[in-house]
């Protein structure tokens, strides 16, 4: 009876879908029944072919009435499909269907044969589609009309010794099982809307409420689900409640109904159904929070509850305001660092130019050396100033994405050396060894070659900074494959693995007493990791509290693969996975 009940369903389902648009309320079912009418009661003109054959048609009329009437019945329906004119059209149906009927009896030998019974369709068939009295007194007038026709049929050449036969049972066997069929299913759904009045509970409750049998099978859905799931109430019927479930909440859902099988009253699972979308632009998975609640109903069958979550729903909004509000901070952050950072750059420009001429002593000389002595004390400080405001700047525009990059071709070596030209002079200062080992293989890379220069720069200066006298630096790089791999390691400090994950962040420093003896702002390592993340590299720190540092780069040597070749000047935006990238960073601490 389960395969039954999906089969009916899935052949509502389909005349549903014949029905007009225009149709709604109690009108629409009433549609439903009559195409289903339609489309079937050409086979019972086909199982009378049989009749026929054995009357005076041959063969090739039998053929050509049962294709006459596929035609004529099929038409109709595809009529009130398209036009939703039931009423006219299911007059025209039952004046032809009561000439074929009485055709068929006369045919079979006139009123004595078992063919008769058929008359008996136009008022029950007539009765079950409009379910009105008049319905039915009309097919019964049909009836009778029928039958006072074989007078005058009888004197046809096709009923001209037409004799009675056994075989004529199996026409009104046949109507009669598929009438015994829908009795029954009607008989089953006055019952369960008895014990569960769910199409009363939806109304009430403002949510969809299903018949599941013992086995987890939907057998009746409330008319809500057309506004609350978007979905027609017969195509929730069978396993599609179940398919429609999020497989991260199908395990919930079916312990659930294990609880009831075993006796439990009610269960509540929270789960997220998948919805049909309404146009072509929604997006996503389109699955959206429910609440289902399961609930013993009497014999085997359970009512289930289907209601929209209010709370999750509530949450995602608050969710997404709470991320609007979190990139409007962003926003304003970046914006005021920026505008900030541009107003400063003006004055300590003129600071630093105007401390340059006085320390040449272009307009006189200075009468106490002290005065000089303070003239470079500020100059130095306007150029230590700049330098953190032109770093506060680039972090600010590599976060926002909006920092312009030039890939090109160029040696990687060239970088290196400038680089260590730069920083001779500070490494000898301490007595450190910068030494290169720069594989000859390494060749070309296609990157931008100032920021390439600049992460370069900034990894020896930390390298240096926090690398006691005497110590060691090291730059190194090969190719492996299609990434060019380099590193700056040193002999200095290390970093304890508690620290590793704070390294990168925007003005973060290790704190200890060592350190802190160190200048610096913390804004060195967090552009090295925003510059290698708008290459589309990546960067691993390996290191321990007094065994050294090394920072690993990996760039690819074609240039960034996450979007085409930029011309020259373009800006480079950062997406948003390379962006967590940047701030999140791979570290890992060594041995």
């Amino acid at each position: 009876m389960t395969r039954y009940g999906e089969f009916s369903g899935a052949v509502a389902a389909g005349c549903d879908r014949l029905v007009h648009p225009s149709i709604d309320g109690s009108g629409r079912p009433l549609q439903q029944r009559l195409v289903g009418l339609l489309l079937a009661a050409p086979f019972l003109v086909g199982g009378a072919g049989v009749v026929l054959v054995t009357a005076n048609f041959g063969a090739a009329a039998t053929f050509a009435v049962i294709f006459v009437a596929f035609s004529l019945s099929w038409l109709a329906a595809l009529l009130v499909a398209a036009t939703g004119k039931a009423k006219q059209i299911g007059l025209a149906s039952l004046v032809v269907g009561t000439a074929a009927i009485a055709s068929i009896i006369a045919a079979a030998g006139g009123v004595t044969s078992p063919a008769t019974l058929l008359v008996a369709a136009l008022p029950l068939e007539a009765l079950w589609v409009w379910r009105t009295r008049k319905a039915a007194l009309l097919g019964a007038a049909a009836a009778v009309a029928a039958l006072l026709s074989q007078g005058f049929l009888g004197t046809l050449p096709f009923a001209e010794g037409a004799a009675v036969s056994a075989w004529h049972w199996l026409l009104p066997v046949a109507w009669l099982a598929t009438v015994a069929a829908r009795a029954r299913a009607f008989l089953v759904q006055r019952v369960e809307r008895d014990v569960a009045p769910t199409h009363a509970l939806d109304k009430l409750l403002q949510a969809v409420v299903l018949r599941v049998a013992h086995n987890g099978d939907v057998t009746d859905v409330s008319e809500q689900s057309r506004t609350i799931l978007r979905l027609q109430p017969e195509l929730m019927l069978g396993t599609a409640l179940f398919d429609r479930i999020h497989v991260a909440d199908r395990v919930a859902y079916l312990c659930a109904l294990a609880d009831m099988r075993d006796g439990a009253q009610l269960r509540q699972v929270d789960l997220r159904l998948r919805l049909p979308r309404q146009n072509e632009s929604d997006s996503g998975d389109n699955f959206r929070p429910f609440a289902l609640d399961l609930i013993k109903a009497e014999g085997q069958s359970f009512v289930a509850i289907v209601r929209e979550n209010d709370t999750v729903a509530d949450l995602r909004d608050e969710l997404a305001k709470a991320a609007d509000a979190v990139k409007s901070a962003e926003l304003a952050k970046s914006n005021f660092l920026a505008a900030v950072s541009h107003e400063l750059r003006t004055p300590l420009n003129a600071i630093i130019g105007f401390s340059d001429m006085l320390l040449h002593e272009m307009f006189g000389g200075f009468q106490e050396p002290r005065q000089k002595e303070y003239v470079g004390i500020v100059r130095d400080s306007g150029q230590h100033l700049l330098e953190v405001v032109n770093s506060i700047l680039d972090v600010t525009k590599i976060e926002s994405g909006c920092y312009a990059i030039n890939p090109e071709p160029f040696r990687f070596r060239e970088a290196v050396d400038m680089c260590t030209s730069m920083l001779a002079l500070q490494a000898q200062a301490k007595a450190i060894d910068l030494a290169v080992e720069v594989s000859t293989a390494t060749g070309e890379v296609k990157a931008d070659r100032r920021a390439v220069q600049q992460v370069l720069i900034n990894l020896v200066s930390n390298a240096l900074k926090f690398t006691p006298e005497g110590g060691r630096v090291e730059i190194g790089a090969k190719r492996l494959g299609s990434r060019l791999h380099f590193w700056v390691s040193d002999t200095g400090i290390g970093i304890a693995q508690e620290d590793l994950p704070r390294l990168g962040t925007p003005f973060m420093q290790v704190q200890n007493d060592y350190t802190r003896r160190f200048e610096g702002t913390g804004l060195g390592l967090s552009l090295v990791k925003g510059l290698v993340a708008l290459h589309d590299g990546t960067m691993s720190i390996e290191s321990a509290p007094g065994q050294g540092t090394t920072v690993t780069i990996s760039l690819p040597i074609e240039g960034p693969a996450f979007r085409p070749e930029a011309t020259k000047g373009e800006v480079m935006r950062l997406p948003a996975s390379r962006n967590r990238e940047m701030r999140n960073g791979s570290l890992r601490k060594a041995g």
